[in-house]
């Protein structure tokens, strides 16, 4: 039996999942890792079902895409991975 892994994954072989000014909710909850200023690591910054929009997409470690979402009602933008996130706008199926 495979074990997928995160480093079987280059998402950059393809568009970027989300679009510019979608609509997404988050899958969980995610943490401070200690590149969010201002919060201690470990501290809470988006929690499960917090909803927002993609307004940037990034990349990291020439692999990933990353969501720049802004969650309006906590009023900053935390860099979020695909499996992070789904849609609001469009039927989100997971590959």
């Amino acid at each position: 039996m495979k074990i997928s892994r995160d480093s079987d994954v280059v998402e950059l072989n393809g568009p970027p999942h989300f679009e510019f000014g979608e609509k997404v909710k988050s899958r969980r909850n995610i943490r401070n890792d200690g590149t969010f200023p201002g919060r201690e690591v470990g501290d809470i910054l988006v929690r499960k079902g917090d909803e927002g929009y993609v307004v940037s997409i990034g990349t990291f470690l020439q692999q990933f895409y990353i969501y720049g979402v802004e969650f309006v009602d906590h009023g900053y933008k935390v860099g979020m991975r695909r499996k992070e996130l789904e849609s609001l706008d469009y039927d989100d199926d997971e590959d």
